[in-house]
């Protein structure tokens, strides 16, 4: 998605060891008109996918998977980083490692959020090392639900978790893939 690449290159911020940040539009102040053509170009790819529900992680990519799940007229849900006692108390829960915060996470949700008749469009913000999809991919399974494939805001393409989950059959869309990043230059896998 060109307008995101170009929002990335002149309000981007790249910081020491590949963290990219994005909060004045992206992740903490939400420019709201770029969040909902992102959200509809991730619905346009999969609209005719049979989507049922879009799930997502707290917090980064509740956005994002708002601005999708409205595109297609879908419920969201998001996966919770630590159980509370607002819960129902049967749950579907997985370990997720966040490369941005360097902690593991024990993620939980309901489990009569998800089932058998559903078929799941993961949606986050950042694609690094996958495991945050890897991890709601396993929700997923364990629900009995389907997986109709995973959207992104950002890839970082030269990271592993792109190839992981295309290497599962995934159907995974990225509306911007980083080709290299250090300090001073970014560069993005050109996309048609």
């Amino acid at each position: 998605m060109r307008e995101l690449e170009e929002r990335i290159l002149r309000d981007g911020e790249v910081y020491p060891g590949g963290v990219l940040k994005v909060g004045s539009f992206l992740n903490q102040q939400i420019d709201t008109a770029l969040m909902t053509k992102m959200g509809q170009a991730i619905a346009e790819q999969f609209k005719d996918d049979g989507v049922t529900k879009i799930l997502t992680i707290e917090t980064s990519g509740i956005v994002l998977a708002f601005a999708t799940a409205q595109a297609l007229g879908v419920p969201m849900i998001f996966a919770k980083k630590h159980k509370s006692n607002n819960l129902d108390p049967v749950l579907i829960s997985t370990k997720v490692f966040s490369y941005t915060h360097q902690v593991n996470y024990d993620v939980v949700i309901a489990r009569d959020f998800i089932d058998k008749t559903d078929n799941i469009l993961i949606v986050d913000d950042f694609l690094a090392k996958g495991n945050a999809i890897l991890g709601l991919l396993e929700m997923v399974e364990t629900a009995d639900a389907n997986c109709a494939g995973a959207a992104v805001a950002i890839e970082k393409g030269f990271q592993s978790g792109g190839k992981k989950i295309r290497d599962l059959g995934i159907k995974l869309v990225s509306l911007a893939i980083i080709d290299s990043m250090s300090d001073d230059s970014l560069t993005f896998v050109p996309q048609d």
